[in-house]
């Protein structure tokens, strides 16, 4: 059994086509000893655009552009990428792999050559599920430096090399080979066939999800019951110590019906009014400590902000 860790750099990327010039790749074997590394650069045949969509936060490649322009075109590097990425007897793996598997797909796309054929493994999804924590994207800087493992950014080989050994302390960890890490952690690897790409699948990141999902949904039905149970509510026209009042609550408040409800049918009792927005209110009641943009928005436009606490004691009194 072999392992093959691989990472692609490109001189720019756009939708329809991504303009790769740099694969670089590590080959090991079972036990992570180093066979082959290697950075295959490659003239990507336009111009580099280094930047985001929003042509902002460049990276800068550690290579002298210019030498790219002394190498051979993908279509002539092709044949030997695809031969070492559909071993038969080897694992493959990158980080965050599905975008370089993408890159592969384009390129092929753009010089008229045939599919790749391999599955994939993901060592980003490997690590969330190893520490069990799906809540974010971990870098592969920050997961090296959190391991001790020494590289140059972006350098293909290195980012590749990297991989390998973020890989080999997980497996270490689990006190494993690299296939049993793949059932511990029950992540089931990708593929890409026909030009069809499926991504790498983990247990744990789907039940993440499913528990994002479930507490969106129960977000909604409470925002629901609480904007219901706010038209149903009618001024005190006899007045009352909040007359003149309007209030808004933070999200975080108007979630919590248990609270927010009872407190509206209190505002109301009282001779105030509920807003729910903003630029209609006089009074935002937020807990301590909330940083949300709707409270900055409220401080910004110089609303009167009380703490919970504090309004509760108001609406006592």
């Amino acid at each position: 059994m072999k392992l093959v860790f691989f990472d692609i750099e490109c001189a720019c990327v756009h939708k329809t086509y991504a303009k790769i010039c740099a694969f670089g790749y590590v080959v090991c074997d079972e036990n992570f000893n180093i066979v082959e590394k290697e950075d295959i650069l490659v003239n990507p045949k336009g111009r580099f655009e280094l930047t985001d969509r929003k042509g902002e936060k460049g990276i800068v490649l550690p290579y002298e552009y210019e030498d790219f322009k002394k190498h051979p075109p993908f279509k002539a590097v092709y044949p030997r990428i695809k031969e070492l990425l559909e071993d038969k007897d080897s694992y493959v793996l990158g980080h965050a792999v599905l975008n370089d598997v993408k890159y592969l797909n384009l390129e092929t796309r753009r010089f008229h050559l045939p599919s790749f054929e391999f599955s994939f493994s993901d060592s980003q999804l490997l690590f969330m599920a190893h520490v069990d924590d799906f809540s974010r994207q971990f870098g592969l800087e920050y997961i090296a430096g959190a391991l001790g493992v020494e590289f140059t950014p972006h350098r293909a080989a290195d980012d590749a090399y990297a991989t390998m050994r973020i890989t080999e302390a997980m497996c270490k960890a689990h006190g494993c080979t690299f296939p049993e890490l793949l059932e511990k952690l029950n992540v089931r690897p990708g593929k890409i066939s026909s030009y069809q790409i499926s991504r790498p699948v983990s247990k744990g990141f789907k039940r993440y999800n499913a528990g994002k999902k479930a507490a969106k949904e129960e977000r909604s039905r409470r925002r629901v019951e609480f904007y219901n149970n706010l038209t149903r509510k009618r001024v005190n026209r006899n007045g009352g110590a909040l007359a003149g009042k309007v209030v808004t609550f933070s999200r975080a408040i108007e979630d919590e019906i248990e609270l927010s409800i009872p407190l509206v049918d209190r505002i109301y009792a009282l001779g105030g009014r509920y807003a729910q927005k903003l630029d209609k209110c006089n009074l935002y009641v937020a807990d301590e400590g909330d940083a949300t943009a709707r409270t900055q928005s409220a401080a910004a436009r110089g609303i009167k902000t009380v703490p919970t606490d504090e309004f509760r004691g108001m609406l006592d009194g």
